[in-house]
C-alpha cells in the first residue's frame, strides 16, 4: 500500500483521533480568523487584517527642524552632511532626502530582508554617534514613528457639541487646538497598537518677542543678549538642601516663565544698577506660532488629528482601541458656556474610519464563502443526487479556510483584499477535491457486493484517487513558485495571494485525504447497517436543530429536523416509495438551497424582489447543470468526431491561437509583416482598430465607494490663498 493509503487507512480506523484534531484545527481557526466574531469570551487573537496590502518601501524617516532658514541652507549644513552619514547602515539601498523652508526630510529606504526595527535602532545609532559640527548647534535629528505609509487609518477632528450632540461652535483654532495637544493626542497615544497621533491645523500658541531697533540701540543691546535673557529666565536652578529643626529643606529657584509679564520683567543686563528688561526694548505678546498647513471641513477650518498604526499591529484592532480611548476620555473634554446659555463640550468626530472598508474587503471573503457552499450542495446534489455527500463536501470549505487562517497566523501573512481573493479563487480547488474522493467511493459502494467490508471499500476508493489529488495539488503549488520570487511592490502585492492559495490548497488535501474517508465511512454506510449508529445521527440532527432555533438561527434549525426526521423513519418507507422519495426530498433540499441562495445572494438587487431573484437563480444554475448534461451526452460522438478529422478540428485551436494573441497584442504587431498592399485594406485596419492590444496596469482598480480628491496649485502660493481655494473647493 502507498504511504497515502496507510494514512487514510489510519485515519479510517482511528476516527476519534481524526475528528478531535479536526476539531481542535476548527477552534484555533475561530480563534484567529480574521472576522469580528464573538465567540463568548473567549481570548481571541486575530490574524491582522487591512483593506489593501501596504506595497511601500522598508524605509525609516529622518526629520530635522531648523526653524527660519532657507531649503539652500537646510540643504548645504542639514541634508547633505546627513545622507553623506547615513549611506553607510548596512542594507542601506537607496536614500531620498528633501529640503524645505525650516526642516529636512530623508527617507532611509533598506532592502526588503532588513528587519523593520533591526533598521530603526541602526539608524538611531548613526544618528546618536555624529561627529561634532555634523549639523548645526542646537539642531537634533529626530526618527520618525514606527509606521508605514499606509498606517494613517483614522482621521478625525475637534468640534463644539451641546447636550444633544448639534454643532455649537464658539472655539476658536486656538483653543481647540491647545486640547489637541495636551489632551486628546496624548489620551490616543496610549490606546493599543499606535505609533503616532498628529496634529492638524490650528494655531500653536506661543509667546511672541517683537524687539524695537531703536530701542535697543539707545541702550546698547544686542538680539543675542535678548536671546539669552530670554533662554536664562526660563529655567529653574536646584541647589544643596539645608536642615532645620531636624526637617530637610531642598533649595530651589524658580523661573519658568508663565505670563506675558514674566518675559517682559526679565533683566538683560544692568547700567550702573539699573536693569535693563526685556520690555524696555521690545513688545512681548501671546500669538499662534508660524504654520505651514491647514484643516478644512466643508468650507470651514477646522482641527483635528491624524492616528498611525504601529508596524505590525492589527489596524483593525488598533481603531477599536482607538475608539473605545475616545468613549473613555470624551466626557473629560473641555467644556463652556456659549453667549446663548448653552453648555458646549468639545467632542472628536471622525471622518476618515478605514473600519468601513476593512469590514467589506472581509465581507467579500465571507459571501463568497457562503455562496459558494451553497452552489456546491445544489450541484452535487443534482449531479450526484446523494444529499450526504454534498453535505460532507460542503462541510469541507469552512474547514479548510479556518486552517488557512492558522497558517496566516503562524507565517506573519497579513488578511487584506488581495490576501483573501485568494481563499475565494482557491474555493473551487477545495470542492473538486471533496468531489473526486467523495464521488470514488460512492462509485465504489454502489460496486461492491451485499458482504464487502465497507471500511476495506473506502480505504481502497480513497487510496486510489489519493495520488491524483496530491499531483494536482503539488502541480498549482508548484506553479506559483515564480510569484514567491517577486520583489519590492510586486512582491507585496501578489505572495500574499500567492501564499494563502497554496494554503488552501495544502489544506484542502490534507482535510481531503484525513478527514473525507473517515466521516464517509459514518454517513455513506449509516444506512446499509443495524445499530446504535442510526439512532445516533437523527438524535444529534435534533439537538443541532433545537440549539439552532435556541440562539434564533430558525432556518437552519427547521432545516436539521427535516433531515433529523428523515433519517429517523426513512428506513420504514417500503423501497418503492423510498426511492421516489428520495428524489422528492433531494429536490426539496435543493429548493430550500436555492432560496437561501436568492436572499443571501440577491443577484437582481433588493428592489427585483425574493420571487424575481428565486428565478434568476433556478434558471442561471439550471441552464449551466443542462449544458453541463447536454455537453456529457454529447461529449462521445463528438470526441469520435474530433479523432476521425484530425486536420480539421486542429484548425480550431489554433484560430484561437492567433485569436487570443490578436487580443493579447495587438493585431497590427502579430501580423505587421505583411506587404503594405495587404495592411492598407479595410478588413486589416478595421481588425488594427478592434484589436489594438491590451493595455498594461500595475496597480489594479479598487473602489473604495468614495473619492480622495487632492487638488494642487502653484507652488509659490500662499497659505492664505490655498486655504481660499480649499475652502470654495469643499464648500461647491
Amino acid at each position: 500500500m502507498s504511504p497515502i493509503g496507510r494514512i487514510i487507512k489510519y485515519c479510517i480506523n482511528n476516527k476519534l483521533v481524526v475528528i478531535i484534531a479536526g476539531l481542535v484545527l476548527v477552534g484555533w481557526g475561530l480563534l484567529v480568523a480574521p472576522f469580528d466574531w464573538k465567540l463568548g469570551g473567549l481570548p481571541r487573537d486575530p490574524v491582522p487584517v487591512d483593506a489593501i496590502p501596504d506595497i511601500g518601501e522598508n524605509q525609516q524617516i529622518v526629520f530635522t527642524e531648523w526653524k527660519g532658514r532657507s531649503p539652500r541652507d537646510v540643504e548645504d549644513q542639514i541634508t547633505y552632511p546627513l545622507t553623506t552619514r547615513l549611506l553607510g547602515i548596512p542594507g542601506v539601498k537607496t536614500i531620498r532626502s528633501f529640503s524645505y523652508v525650516g526642516f529636512s526630510s530623508v527617507y532611509v529606504i533598506f532592502d526588503e530582508s532588513t528587519d523593520f526595527y533591526w533598521s530603526r535602532s541602526r539608524v538611531l545609532e548613526k544618528l546618536n554617534s555624529l561627529p561634532p559640527g555634523t549639523v548645526p548647534d542646537g539642531v537634533q535629528p529626530t526618527l520618525g514613528p514606527d509606521a508605514t505609509a499606509l498606517g494613517q487609518v483614522f482621521w478625525y477632528t475637534l468640534e463644539g457639541r451641546d447636550e444633544d450632540g448639534s454643532p455649537t461652535g464658539g472655539w476658536d483654532l486656538q483653543e481647540l487646538r491647545s486640547a489637541q495637544d495636551w489632551t486628546v493626542r496624548y489620551a490616543l497615544l496610549s490606546a493599543e497598537g499606535v505609533a503616532e497621533v498628529a496634529s492638524v491645523g490650528g494655531f500653536v500658541q506661543e509667546y511672541q518677542i517683537d524687539v524695537n531697533p531703536d530701542a535697543m540701540r539707545a541702550f546698547g543691546v544686542t538680539l543675542p543678549e535678548v536671546f539669552n535673557a530670554v533662554k536664562m529666565s526660563n529655567i529653574d536652578v536646584g541647589a544643596r538642601t539645608i536642615e532645620i529643626n531636624r526637617v530637610e529643606y531642598v533649595i530651589r529657584g524658580l523661573g519658568l516663565i508663565e505670563t506675558v509679564s514674566d518675559i517682559e520683567n526679565s533683566v538683560i543686563e544692568q547700567r550702573n544698577n539699573v536693569p535693563i528688561r526685556i520690555g524696555d526694548v521690545a513688545e512681548v505678546s501671546l500669538g499662534p506660532a508660524l504654520r505651514r498647513g491647514v484643516l478644512d471641513k466643508g468650507g470651514a477650518e477646522v482641527v483635528g488629528g491624524v492616528v498611525v498604526v504601529r508596524y505590525g499591529e492589527n489596524p483593525l484592532e488598533a481603531i477599536k482601541n482607538v475608539k473605545r480611548k475616545i468613549e473613555e476620555i470624551s466626557p473629560g473634554l473641555p467644556k463652556k458656556v456659549l453667549p446663548d446659555g448653552r453648555v458646549s463640550q468639545l467632542a472628536i468626530v471622525p471622518f476618515y474610519d478605514r473600519t468601513g472598508l476593512i469590514y467589506e474587503t472581509l465581507a467579500t471573503l465571507n459571501t463568497a464563502l457562503i455562496d459558494e457552499i451553497l452552489v456546491t450542495i445544489i450541484v452535487i446534489i443534482i449531479m450526484v443526487m446523494h444529499l450526504r455527500s454534498s453535505m460532507l463536501i460542503s462541510g469541507l470549505l469552512p474547514v479548510t479556510v479556518l486552517i488557512v487562517f492558522i497558517a496566516m497566523k503562524l507565517l506573519r501573512v497579513d488578511a487584506n483584499i488581495v490576501a483573501l481573493s485568494g481563499i475565494a479563487i482557491a474555493i473551487c480547488t477545495i470542492v473538486d477535491m471533496g468531489i473526486v474522493i467523495s464521488e470514488n467511493i460512492l462509485k465504489h459502494l454502489d460496486r461492491a457486493p451485499p458482504g464487502a467490508n465497507r471500511r476495506e471499500v473506502i480505504t481502497k476508493a480513497a487510496s486510489e484517487v489519493g495520488g491524483a489529488v496530491m499531483t494536482a495539488v503539488s502541480t498549482t503549488v508548484v506553479s506559483f513558485l515564480p510569484v514567491f520570487t517577486l520583489e519590492g511592490a510586486e512582491g507585496k502585492l501578489f505572495k500574499p495571494l500567492a501564499y494563502t492559495k497554496t494554503f488552501a490548497l495544502i489544506s484542502a488535501a490534507l482535510v481531503a485525504l484525513t478527514l473525507i474517508p473517515p466521516l464517509a465511512h459514518l454517513l455513506f454506510t449509516q444506512g446499509r447497517r443495524p445499530g446504535a449508529a442510526r439512532r445516533w445521527w437523527p438524535a444529534g440532527l435534533l439537538l443541532a436543530g433545537v440549539t439552532s432555533m435556541v440562539m434564533s438561527f430558525n432556518l437552519a434549525g427547521l432545516a436539521l429536523l427535516i433531515v433529523a426526521a428523515w433519517l429517523q423513519f426513512s428506513h420504514r418507507l417500503p423501497d418503492r416509495i423510498l426511492a421516489g422519495s428520495t428524489r422528492f426530498f433531494n429536490y426539496l433540499i435543493v429548493t430550500g438551497v436555492a432560496l437561501l441562495l436568492s436572499a443571501h445572494w440577491q443577484p437582481l438587487g433588493v428592489q427585483a424582489g425574493s420571487i424575481l431573484n428565486f428565478i434568476f437563480v433556478v434558471l442561471l444554475l439550471g441552464g449551466i447543470l443542462l449544458l453541463f448534461q447536454l455537453f456529457i451526452k454529447a461529449y462521445e460522438p463528438v470526441l469520435r468526431w474530433c479523432l476521425e478529422h484530425k486536420r480539421l478540428f486542429l484548425l480550431f485551436p489554433v484560430f484561437l491561437l492567433m485569436f487570443g494573441l490578436s487580443v493579447w497584442l495587438g493585431f497590427n504587431r502579430l501580423f505587421g509583416f505583411m506587404p503594405d498592399v495587404v495592411r492598407s485594406t479595410v478588413p486589416y485596419v478595421t481588425l488594427n482598430h478592434t484589436f489594438p492590444g491590451l493595455g498594461k496596469e500595475f496597480m489594479p482598480d479598487l473602489d473604495e465607494g468614495s473619492f480622495l480628491y487632492m487638488p494642487t496649485t502653484m507652488p509659490h502660493a500662499s497659505i492664505g490663498e490655498a486655504l481660499d481655494v480649499l475652502q470654495t473647493q469643499d464648500k461647491a
